[in-house]
């Protein structure tokens, strides 16, 4: 059986491989908040490759089962985590929603699309967790709702420690299939940063809102 290591591991191989997770430490990117940073992820990417997006989904519904048995209904934050999560909503047999970031300014100005009955219990699929904060506001829309929630899953993490504080607040277990530390280990193995790459991404790691100032 492959443990959770090895399993974080070829998922992170796989991200760095399609070029889903970029590192350029000497060229370091911007993100909408104004940091700069020295990685970029887009595990939409994933999607674009079918070995990858269904070794993907596999390993999502295996960890919902394992973590928090089965839910009966899957939500995706959109948009990244919708294909993701319709996905694994098929593999489970369950209905599938998603929740916007606001709600919508015409019809019937839904913020969660789909059918949700009070009480029912949800995971919640995200694709990637930074600060978590727009993964949270679905949370709180699911639950003003009167969804049951089991649980939020992603692929990927950074790992910031506000952001993991905001998840035990909220009370959503958080669980994710590869994080920044799998990540920086796999891009070391596989040769894609060498050894200074790496003390500067983990600076990064530390204090993002200060690194690169």
């Amino acid at each position: 059986m492959q443990s959770n290591r090895d399993s974080a591991l070829k998922i992170a191989e796989f991200l760095l491989q399609i070029k889903a997770v970029k590192l350029q430490p000497e060229n370091p990117f911007t993100w909408a908040s104004g940091w700069k940073s020295p990685i970029y992820c887009d595990n939409r990417i994933t999607l674009s490759y079918p070995k990858i997006r269904t070794h993907i989904r596999q390993k999502y519904v295996d960890a919902i089962l394992e973590n928090f048995g089965k839910p009966e209904v899957i939500a995706a934050v959109a948009t990244a985590g919708i294909a993701q999560g319709a996905l694994i909503a098929q593999d489970l047999g369950v209905p599938f929603v998603y929740v916007r970031s606001s709600s919508k300014g015409h019809g019937m100005q839904n913020q969660i699309e789909g059918h949700l009955e009070p009480g029912q219990s949800v995971v919640v699929i995200e694709d990637l967790i930074s600060t978590g904060k727009s993964s949270l506001q679905a949370v709180h829309a699911l639950r003003d709702a009167g969804a049951s929630i089991k649980g939020l899953a992603a692929i990927f993490t950074y790992g910031f420690d506000h952001a993991t504080k905001s998840f035990m607040e909220a009370g959503v277990p958080l669980i994710t299939l590869t994080d920044y530390s799998y990540l920086i280990s796999q891009a070391v193995k596989s040769g894609y940063v060498d050894q200074k790459q790496v003390k500067s991404l983990e600076k990064w790691r530390v204090s993002p809102e200060a690194w690169g100032q």
